[in-house]
């Protein structure tokens, strides 16, 4: 291909929004999110979580890295079109093997992710040709195949041995990332080679959030649809919506409304996206956690409580909180003291949820959000928009 093929190929500034390509890209995720969250109900333990995070780490980057193929490249070209949906079907694949990953279904994990990841690298590497853009394709065709020598080995093997393959390999990929995916002959990469679109970056992630908190409603929606609808089992389905209500509240104040004009006030663009993709990580797995929560409190709202069951309903909020305070420092520079202290509420009640039922611990997680929320809107009454004013 030509470099005026290839110049044919990347997105036009003049089209900075997700089109309904990357809309439908992202239905997978739902599906996605619900195994993962399905699969730590039936086996709530702290080696399962880890494992879940392990598959949350390596589905996040299938997501990360088609929409930042989407921000260089034109979803309206049928290459690029034909390339996202069969990674959405890759995705998917992946999500319905997920439960099994770390017993029977290892190897279809693994060899999913691992040609997905290779074979799109690959066609892009081929479809830009000598265009300087191909040079991030380059390094990432590198580090997928350096990654995929522990997901194959340990797709191979069993018990512990495929968790510290797993982790090795999901560890080599974000930290390559970290390190600007330094690459033989290539060097570390600089900083205009990520540069990225302000607008599509932040309406990508506002998307995912909007996705993680579908997962939310859907769970909600069928554990309350097979629980008898008992005065018990509705009383936890309305905390679990009120907190969903609450976590898109707290989400979209400021910050979550800001960051396309955070990135490009930035200094450096690069640094607030990948801070942005960081915050929305951790927030997205606390959303996970309280999916958890949900469920189980609305089949169990007065069962006996265990410190697992109090790691996901008080945990996911705190988790969140914590995703949500890194995104306002990487959109304001700065951290509103009453996430830090939502987080503190959540650790201190902790040990003594122990002895309460699970719904009581659900409702004290929902005061606290709702602390916040109604914090934030005190705060935020009669004072001027505050402009974005990103790490410099």
């Amino acid at each position: 291909m030509t470099t005026s093929g290839a110049v044919g190929l990347l997105r036009r500034p003049e089209e900075p929004r997700a089109g309904f390509l990357e809309l439908f890209f992202d239905l997978v995720f739902v599906f996605a999110l619900a195994k993962l969250s399905h699969g730590l109900v039936e086996d709530l333990t702290w080696r399962e979580a880890f494992q879940t995070l392990v598959l949350l780490l390596a589905l996040w980057q299938v997501w990360s890295r088609t929409a930042g193929l989407a921000d260089r490249l034109d979803p309206q070209q049928p290459l690029i079109q034909v390339l996202v949906i069969a990674t959405m079907f890759g995705a998917l694949v992946m999500a319905a093997a997920a439960p099994g990953a770390f017993r029977e279904r290892g190897l279809l994990f693994a060899g999913v992710f691992v040609a997905m990841e290779i074979g799109r690298n690959v066609v892009v590497v081929l479809i830009l040709s000598v265009h300087e853009a191909q040079r991030l394709f380059l390094r990432l065709l590198f580090w997928s195949g350096v990654s995929a020598v522990p997901w194959i080995a340990g797709a191979v093997v069993q018990g512990t041995a495929r968790t510290v393959l797993w982790t090795l390999a999901v560890a080599m990929e974000y930290v390559a990332n970290a390190l600007g995916f330094p690459t033989p002959r290539l060097g570390r990469a600089p900083a205009g080679e990520f540069a990225v679109s302000g607008a599509h970056v932040a309406e990508r992630f506002q998307q995912l959030f909007i996705i993680a908190l579908g997962e939310l409603i859907l769970v909600t929606g069928l554990t309350f649809s097979g629980s008898g609808f008992g005065a018990d089992s509705s009383a936890a389905t309305a905390l679990a919506f009120a907190t969903t209500a609450l976590l898109w509240r707290i989400y979209i104040h400021r910050a979550g409304q800001l960051l396309a004009e955070a990135i490009v006030a930035a200094s450096d663009p690069v640094r607030v996206a990948r801070s942005a993709a960081s915050a929305h990580l951790v927030m997205v797995a606390g959303i996970l956690a309280i999916a958890v929560g949900d469920e189980l409190v609305i089949e169990h709202p007065f069962e006996h409580t265990y410190p697992a069951l109090i790691a996901v309903i008080l945990g996911g909020p705190a988790l969140f909180l914590a995703g949500r305070a890194l995104f306002e420092y990487g959109v304001f520079n700065r951290v509103s003291r009453n996430r830090l202290i939502g987080i503190g509420v959540l650790t201190a009640i902790s040990p003594t949820m122990i002895f309460l039922p699970p719904l009581v611990a659900a409702a004290a997680a929902a005061l606290v959000l709702a602390g916040i929320a109604v914090s934030d809107a005190a705060r935020a009454r009669g004072r001027p928009p505050e402009p974005p004013s990103p790490p410099g």
